[in-house]
């Protein structure tokens, strides 16, 4: 069937040249122009197959035209090259203008650079910085959306962008919130898990911060000395927080207290920086004798001059046990200003009024500490000797104002 329809039409195609051919020698026709002095004189046929050799090379140069303006490689490579040509002279600018501050070029530079580069992240990344600097956040966020969607492969390169520019706005809950949808689709990355850990400890949020230690430290996201610093700080944060939001329910906060307590493993427990915060928790609270009892066992077991400054300014059952306990560490100790400040104070609480004089005078020997002249001072006061006292509590001030680093102050004024 094929071969008779292929058939019919050369006999068509053949007939049709006969036919054409016959026209043409039975009717040559004769065609004239003339404009002006112009002359153009011409067979019919011959003039018909000039206007249709015009028409082809009028066709022939529309197709390449188009085939010029392309951006396929393979049929035009001058297209390609030019467009890399002007990503990378927009990438190059933008970047050196995002990096010397000139945020207005920057942003135009990157965000052309994007639009044109079948691999943009990077372009987009840094747009919508430069937008964030420039404080147009609406343009910085829908940057980052255009990222998304031109390459959603890089969902998480993006996010932690966000982060970082949310946090960088104030929205610490955005960056937060943005942080914790990514570290549920992305757990093991270290990049999502130190974001997290900076917002946490700059809100002061303890429990989550304590929370997420274990995964911090599985996925080393930190150093085993700055891991051991940060879970030291998390519980000091988490042990305070309970006795500043106290004021309502005392009891409540106590128990809470100890529970947070329990919670610490038992070395750090025994760690004096975290005892010395319990401590004064417990004290904040009104539990002032576990307090005591709790650092006397913990100073027989090794003692810390932190532990033993605290611990005089605890009441605990038996003050006069508290004194024998500390006067024998006096004698392991005799050059411990600290000690001697604390056996001074607790020889208040048993009014030995001499012997609390005593060691705290020692105690200035070795270290003149504003506390301790405060301590001297108000016992000399009760004792008549008015004079000495308000030199001591000088010299208290005085020590005082080199700890806060000689602040200005207005001069004094005149009488």
């Amino acid at each position: 069937m094929k071969r008779v329809l292929v058939l019919l039409a050369v006999l068509l195609v053949v007939a049709g040249v006969a036919l054409l051919g016959v026209a043409i020698v039975e009717h040559k026709g004769y065609v004239l122009f003339a404009y002006q002095g112009f002359r153009y004189e011409s067979g019919l046929w011959a003039f018909l197959a000039l206007l249709v050799a015009i028409w082809l090379l009028l066709r022939v140069l529309r197709l390449l035209l188009r085939l010029l303006v392309t951006s396929g490689r393979l049929i035009n490579p001058w297209s390609g090259l030019h467009r890399s040509r002007r990503v990378r002279v927009a990438s190059e600018q933008g970047f050196v203008d995002l990096a010397e501050g000139r945020w207005v070029p920057a942003l135009r530079y990157l965000r052309r650079a994007a639009e044109s580069d079948p691999q943009p992240l990077m372009y987009y990344l840094s747009a919508a910085r430069a937008a964030h600097k420039l404080g147009q956040h609406e343009d910085s966020d829908a940057l980052l959306e255009r990222a998304l969607k031109r390459q959603p492969d890089a969902e998480l390169a993006i996010a932690l962008t966000h982060a970082r520019l949310q946090h960088a706005r104030g929205q610490s809950d955005s960056a937060r919130e943005t942080l914790e949808i990514m570290r549920e689709r992305y757990p093991q990355n270290r990049q999502v898990l130190r974001q997290l850990q900076r917002l946490y400890l700059q809100a002061g949020d303890w429990s989550a911060l304590l929370g997420l230690l274990p995964e911090l430290h599985k996925h080393k996201v930190l150093g085993a000395a700055e891991l051991s610093e940060l879970e030291r700080q998390a519980w000091r944060g988490r042990l305070t927080a309970v006795g500043e939001g106290a004021a309502d329910d005392l009891p409540g906060a106590l128990e809470t207290l100890k529970q947070a307590w329990e919670q610490l493993s038992s070395a750090h427990r025994q760690e004096p920086e975290l005892l010395a915060v319990y401590a004064e928790q417990l004290r904040v609270l009104g539990a002032e004798q576990e307090a005591e009892a709790l650092l006397h066992h913990a100073l027989k077991r090794d003692y810390d001059g932190r532990l033993v400054r605290l611990y005089g300014l605890l009441r605990g059952k038996d003050p006069a046990r508290q004194l024998q306990a500390a006067e024998g560490w006096l004698k392991q100790h005799p050059q411990d200003a600290g000690l001697l400040l604390t056996v001074g104070r607790l020889c208040l609480q048993n009014q030995l009024w001499g012997k609390a004089r005593e060691y705290f005078e020692s105690s200035l020997v070795f270290q003149r500490d504003p506390e301790t002249c405060a301590e001297l001072a108000r016992l000399l006061a009760r004792l008549g000797e008015v004079e000495r006292s308000n030199q001591l509590f000088q010299e208290g001030l005085g020590l005082l104002d080199q700890r806060l680093g000689g602040l200005a102050l207005p001069q004094p004024a005149l009488n």
